[in-house]
């Protein structure tokens, strides 16, 4: 599950693949996209899709304040019990 959003300007993907996260060659590039990444987390990744899309609408507010206060080249992680985005690094 891959998808892209736009706010205020700035461009954030949405993905399940965290494997960029983990490939330093591919994290460096990301960084350099000058996107936003918002990565479910595993327990989210391997829940059912409707739970992924509840999880994903009760976090939109805090996905929406991420992307306008934040530069591209920034990851998070979403997760499946909290409201809080997690940034990752590598």
């Amino acid at each position: 599950m891959d998808h892209c959003l736009e706010s205020g300007g700035q461009w954030a993907i949405i993905s399940g693949d965290r494997r960029i996260t983990k490939n330093h060659a591919e994290y460096h590039a990301f960084r350099n996209s000058n996107l936003i990444g918002l990565f479910l987390s595993q327990g989210l990744n391997k829940a059912p899709v409707t739970k992924q899309m509840e999880r994903i609408l009760v976090l939109w507010p805090s996905i929406v304040t991420v992307c306008r206060t934040v530069e591209g080249g920034a990851m998070f992680e979403l997760p499946i019990k909290t409201t809080r985005l997690r940034q990752l690094k590598l």
